[in-house]
């Protein structure tokens, strides 16, 4: 058995289907580094929670297709929608110290490991 160093959750249990938000994620003595791809995604429309050990990552995609002949509309696809992913890590967070980023389609968290309890907190991409 594989032993990862965090765990997800869905309401709908363990699902057989590929996450939508596929991430990697790295772990040293001092934190987390967390890579997820969000393509489609503005900035502005991510949101990273921090609370204690769980990480939740939303984002609100829309994606629009046109393809044309003439002047006739023979195919378009439109997707609107919200996305999410939830894990919890094996250590706390420190919440004041953690970073976002994000660029081309991928969300990068720096997330340094605390000692003790913590609150939450929102996290600013940078």
């Amino acid at each position: 058995m594989l032993n990862f160093p965090f765990s997800e959750t869905t309401p709908f249990g363990n699902l057989d289907t590929e996450p939508r938000i596929k991430m990697d994620v790295a772990e040293t003595d001092q934190g987390y580094t967390v890579k997820a791809e969000i393509p489609g995604a503005k900035k502005e429309d991510i949101k990273i929670t921090v609370e204690g050990n769980r990480i939740t990552i939303a984002a609100e995609t829309k994606r629009e297709t046109e393809e044309k002949e003439g002047e006739t509309v023979v195919r378009r696809e439109r997707y609107i929608g919200h996305q999410s992913r939830s894990f919890a890590l094996a250590h706390e967070i420190d919440d004041a110290k953690a970073v976002a980023k994000y660029e081309d389609g991928v969300l990068e968290l720096s997330l340094p490991k605390k000692a003790g309890d913590g609150g939450s907190k929102v996290l600013e991409i940078g």
